[in-house]
C-alpha cells in the first residue's frame, strides 16, 4: 500500500521539530511551506527535544498552548506533538504531509535512532501520512546557512509533490551548510555509519559525588561511497528513504535454518 503526497498547492501541510516552537529552522520551514503549500499547521515542543528519539511520555500529562490560529506547542517530546497534531489539533481534517525539521546539526547514519526531528516523521509514518525529516549540517545555529537549507527544501518539495510513498517509508534530508552556490547536487544514499557518545566525561558536583556527561563526539565514516555522511562531505544534500520496519532479512533466513 502506498500514500500519495496531493499537490502542494491544495494540501494540509504538518510542521514539527525537536528543537523547539521558536527554533530558526522551524521559523526557515515555515516561511518555505507558506509558500508553496494549500495550508501550514505547526504543532512542535514547547522546548528542545534533541535526542528525544521516538519516545512517548505515558507518565505526566500533555498541554497544548495555542500560540497563533495554526500554530500550536506540545508539553512533550516530538512523537507527542505529532500524535496530538493528528489526533487532537487537526482531528476533524488531518494533514496530508508530515514535514519535521529544519533540523540545527545533521541526522546522519545511526543519528537517525536518536534523533526527535526523524522520530516526528516516523510518527506522521505510522499514522499513514507521508513524511519528511530534514536536517541542516550545521554545528552553529548562528552561523548557519538557514537561506540554502530553504532553497533546497522548497526544490524537493516540488519533487516531493505527487509521489507515492510506500507504507512505512519517510525520506531523511540532510542539507551541508555552506552557500547555495556551492552545494554540488541533490543524491540519493543509504544510510552510512555514524555513532554519537564515544567521548565520556566525568566530574563531581560541589558535594563531591561523581557525573558523567555524554559529549558530542562521533565516531564515523564518511568514506562509505553512496552513504548520507559521504555525500554531505562533498557538499551534496542526501535524501535517504527510510524503513520502519527494522527486521533484518538475511539473519531471519539464518535463524529460522538454525532454529
Amino acid at each position: 500500500m502506498r500514500e500519495r503526497v496531493p499537490d502542494l498547492s491544495k494540501a494540509r501541510v504538518l510542521l514539527s521539530n525537536d528543537d523547539g516552537v521558536h527554533a530558526p529552522g522551524l521559523k526557515a520551514l515555515e516561511r518555505v511551506m507558506k509558500r508553496i503549500a494549500g495550508e501550514v499547521w505547526v504543532v512542535a515542543p514547547l522546548t528542545e527535544q534533541s535526542a528525544a528519539g521516538h519516545s512517548l511520555t505515558l507518565r505526566n500529562p500533555l498541554r497544548i498552548h495555542k500560540i497563533s490560529p495554526r500554530k500550536f506547542a506540545v508539553t512533550g517530546t516530538p512523537t507527542d506533538s505529532v500524535m496530538l497534531a493528528v489526533h487532537e489539533v487537526m482531528k476533524d481534517n488531518p494533514p496530508d504531509l508530515v514535514v519535521s525539521g529544519i533540523n540545527r546539526g545533521g541526522n546522519l547514519g545511526e543519528d537517525v535512532t536518536y534523533s526527535g526531528t526523524v522520530a516526528a516523521a516516523m510518527e506522521g509514518t505510522l499514522l499513514g501520512i507521508p513524511s519528511l525529516a530534514i536536517s541542516l549540517v550545521a554545528p552553529d545555529s548562528a552561523k548557519a546557512h538557514w537561506k540554502t537549507a530553504e532553497a533546497f527544501v522548497e526544490q524537493i518539495m516540488a519533487k516531493v509533490s505527487g509521489l507515492s510513498f510506500p507504507r512505512g517509508v519517510l525520506l531523511n534530508v540532510n542539507i551541508p551548510d555552506c552557500p547555495v552556490d556551492a552545494v554540488s547536487g541533490i543524491e540519493i544514499t543509504r544510510q552510512g555509519r555514524r555513532k554519537i557518545g564515544c567521548e565520556l566525561l566525568q566530574g563531581k558536583d560541589p558535594k563531591g559525588a561523581p557525573y558523567y556527561w555524554i559529549g558530542a563526539q562521533r565516531d564515523e565514516d564518511r568514506s562509505i561511497k553512496g552513504s548520507d555522511l559521504e555525500a554531505t562531505s562533498r557538499n551534496a544534500v542526501s535524501i535517504t528513504p527510510l524503513g520502519l520496519d527494522l527486521t533484518h532479512r538475511t539473519m531471519l533466513k539464518t535463524l529460522k535454518g538454525v532454529f
